[in-house]
């Protein structure tokens, strides 16, 4: 008998028809349900199953993506200046709206729709301006994802510092709850949504080595 970690197997943990594998309960009741469906019943449950998967995997992608295309240095080759909005773009549905909500970003972003909107969003973001922002890494957690069929949401928390020339520096925290559509079986984003948790001043040339640029996926081996 194969136990769950060391010592004995919990009492609570049944085994799967072949007396080796620990089955939790509401994994067996799963088993059960399955068992009184018809093959074809069986095969839709899993395929609509796969398809949920395949959809949240899409998703996040989506989301990973668009935190990547953001950061500063820009670690994609190639992909500075209106390369970089470009891409980002291609993320989101021709109707996708980016917003900006709550006391703090309410007046700092507002809210935008259309592509030609999140365009201009984008280009006032990353125009050159002093002190110049030199580093911008997002980090990404809390996620949960909900689909439902062609549609879902997502919501995520993420933390960012900024560094700037003049050796300030901003350590960021915003919540994110985005929305999602499929379109000629294509995921889209077609809601950005964030709200600020903190803004936290760092002491000033806090850091010991930033880069200048990112060499990382330049003339990678494959």
């Amino acid at each position: 008998m194969i136990g769950l970690g060391l010592g004995r197997m919990p009492e609570q943990y049944s085994h799967d028809r072949d007396g080796d594998r620990p089955v939790a309960p509401g994994l067996k009741t799963r088993f059960e349900e399955m068992k009184m469906l018809s093959v074809e019943e069986q095969i839709a449950s899993l395929t609509r199953k796969v398809d949920a998967l395949q959809a949240e995997a899409d998703i996040r992608r989506i989301v990973s993506r668009y935190m990547f295309l953001c950061d500063v240095p820009m670690p994609e080759p190639d992909a500075e200046g209106g390369k970089r909005i470009d891409l980002i773009l291609e993320l989101f549905s021709d109707d996708a709206q980016w917003e900006g909500v709550g006391a703090y970003y309410d007046n700092q972003f507002g809210k935008k729709q259309g592509k030609a909107a999140l365009r201009q969003h984008f280009e006032g973001f990353f125009a050159p301006r002093e002190p110049q922002m030199i580093l911008n890494c997002h980090y990404l957690t809390c996620e949960h994802i909900a689909v439902n069929g062609d549609g879902a949401e997502g919501t995520w928390v993420h933390f960012q510092p900024w560094i700037f020339s003049d050796g300030t520096s901003l350590l960021r925290s915003s919540r994110l709850y985005n929305a999602f559509k499929r379109e000629n079986d294509v995921w889209k984003m077609s809601r950005y949504r964030t709200e600020n948790v903190f803004v936290a001043p760092l002491p000033k040339e806090w850091w010991d080595s930033i880069p200048a640029e990112s060499i990382l996926m330049r003339d990678a081996a494959a």
